[in-house]
């Protein structure tokens, strides 16, 4: 039997739900994407997704700290988020917003405490969201024993940047649902995590084995109600 409880009132439930009565919020991202040298998709995908995690336990999001109370408000709602890019100028001008950069092997993510849907900081408002078409180099390799893996799913293509925020949105679902003594584990580690496709033979395996799942809302790219991606934490996994 699965430890994961699947949550009732889940953020990616395509039907409306309370929190669409909540202000809406958006958790920005932006990747660094240099015309000579972009970062590698995979890479791209996990340094996102470890950006989500360091900020939702970074100190100045908990308690009282100084991004708690857009934190707060933010996953009261659907917790949107939404990755833009930037190179040259533009990524000088977003470092120098309030934030956190997380770099990867190749890539570079900085990730913003939450803003109203249409309250965007003007150096950021202006990044594109388009243009996050990346490729791996290379096949990535099977992920190491014991690591959490994002399981992307075989059957909804998407772009990098739609899937940089799906794998930020499965992190995410991932850290609530882990004990406190796991989640600790887990940041000191460095949220060591893999984002891969999963097999098209174990997808259904995967999206009935109680761990999380994200349901896509349908905002943008694919239908309401999709799933994206499953949260395979060692932690969630039963005995």
């Amino acid at each position: 039997m699965s430890a994961y409880e699947p949550q009732v009132d889940s953020p990616f439930r395509a039907e409306p739900s309370a929190r669409d009565e909540a202000p809406q919020f958006v958790l920005p991202l932006v990747a660094r994407i240099e015309r000579a040298a972009p970062p590698a998709r995979t890479d791209a995908l996990e340094t996102a997704a470890r950006a989500v995690l360091t900020i939702l336990s970074d100190e100045r999001s908990l308690g009282e700290g100084a991004w708690a109370p857009a934190m707060r408000d933010w996953q009261d709602a659907r917790i949107r988020k939404v990755v833009r890019r930037a190179r040259g100028a533009e990524w000088r001008r977003a470092e120098a917003l309030d934030g956190i950069t997380v770099a990867g092997k190749s890539a570079e993510v900085r990730v913003y405490p939450p803003v109203p849907l249409d309250g965007w900081p003007k150096d950021l408002a202006r990044l594109q969201v388009s243009g996050t078409d990346l490729e791996d180099p290379e096949p990535p390799v099977g992920p190491e024993p014991g690591t959490p893996v994002l399981w992307l799913s075989p059957d909804v293509t998407m772009s990098a940047g739609k899937a940089m925020a799906q794998a930020g949105h499965g992190a995410q679902l991932a850290w609530w649902d882990l004990t406190a003594a796991d989640r600790t584990a887990w940041r000191d580690a460095g949220f060591p995590l893999a984002v891969r496709t999963a097999p098209a033979s174990r997808w259904r395996e995967l999206t009935l084995s109680g761990l999380p799942v994200v349901r896509d809302a349908g905002y943008t790219e694919i239908a309401p109600g999709s799933c994206t991606v499953v949260a395979d934490h060692p932690a969630l996994r039963g005995a």
